[in-house]
């Protein structure tokens, strides 16, 4: 089971990676929800890897729509 809480951390950082080509903010504002979702699993499942990646995911969304001013 832990090897899903790892696979919800892979797929938060690559559409989180792909959020931060320009124009492509917005997908910043899907990006955030998933990987809380997929932290809230990790925790679950106690997967460690996949509570830090997700976690990353999260504070590198935030920090984009920051920055971007909430949609580039």
């Amino acid at each position: 089971m832990r090897i899903l809480g790892t696979l919800w951390g892979i797929i938060s950082l690559i559409i989180m990676l792909v959020a931060f080509i320009p124009l492509l903010g917005w997908l910043n504002w899907i990006s955030i929800p998933i990987a809380t979702l997929g932290l809230i699993f990790s925790s679950i499942v106690n997967s460690r890897n996949g509570k830090t990646m997700c976690i990353v995911a999260i504070i590198f969304g935030i920090l984009r729509l920051m920055f971007g001013g909430g949609i580039l």
